[in-house]
């Protein structure tokens, strides 16, 4: 069992392991694809001048928009769980979980850049910024990450999927043989946007603290603060209607 997760637009900065190669991230036989994107990006990142970037980044101090505009091939990486910084990162506090929970994230997360594309909690990645939903020119890159990777993360996700993600990151990947489970989160019986980003770090810190191998394990489980009320089955798909007490 894998689990997905999206990521988060705001970043720890340094870190302390080399810059952007083939070795830091998995699926290496497709890294000359993550290559591509990264070279539109550090040339069109070049283009512009700080007032296009601090559009184009969704930023509006000029200190900020310096400091990605900076080139990422020599800047130092860090493991993707660790270097997004988020509501759900927050909840799922990785560096408060012991080695064997912290093991448990790198071995069986994977998340969805928008740089990036697909890549592993433990993958090794830089301090970049990439707004959700910002183009770079002449290519969709959700799309062609969608192409040149669904094939090979369908053998590596396997049958059972638990996804995390915000809907937006289903245009990267979408599992179409694999059996999900995906959630909406309820409160007062309304549907809630950002307290979804909490629960769903929640509910992967309580994957990783029962080390849980399978989706009926998980369903076997329950989840302090949220009471399940419904599952609605499409295909392979079940979504888990959660309410949070």
């Amino acid at each position: 069992m894998k689990i997905l997760l999206a990521p988060a637009e705001t970043k720890n900065p340094n870190g302390d392991s080399k810059p952007f190669c083939e070795e830091n991230f998995f699926l290496k036989e497709l890294f000359s694809k993550r290559e591509e994107i990264f070279e539109l990006y550090e040339n069109h990142i070049k283009s512009l001048d700080l007032q296009e970037l601090s559009k184009w980044f969704g930023l509006k101090k000029i200190e900020e928009v310096k400091r990605y505009k900076q080139s990422l091939k020599n800047k130092p990486t860090m493991k993707a769980i660790q270097r997004y910084d988020g509501v759900a990162f927050d909840a799922l506090a990785y560096d408060s979980l012991d080695n064997k929970q912290k093991a448990y994230i790198d071995d069986n997360v994977v998340l969805f850049s928008n740089l990036f594309g697909p890549i592993k909690a433990s993958d090794l990645i830089p301090d970049y910024k990439y707004k959700q939903g910002a183009k770079l020119p002449n290519i969709n890159v959700e799309k062609f990450y969608l192409e040149n990777f669904s094939l090979a993360l369908d053998d590596y996700l396997g049958e059972e999927i638990i996804d995390l993600r915000a809907g937006h990151y289903e245009k990267f990947y979408k599992a179409k043989k694999a059996n999900v489970l995906t959630f909406k989160f309820l409160k007062d019986n309304k549907v809630v946007s950002h307290w979804a980003k909490h629960y769903r770090g929640i509910l992967l810190k309580h994957l990783a603290t029962n080390n849980i191998s399978s989706i009926a394990e998980f369903l076997a489980s329950n989840i302090e603060g949220l009471k399940l009320v419904e599952i609605q089955e499409k295909k392979n798909i079940k979504l888990l209607v959660m309410q949070i007490e």
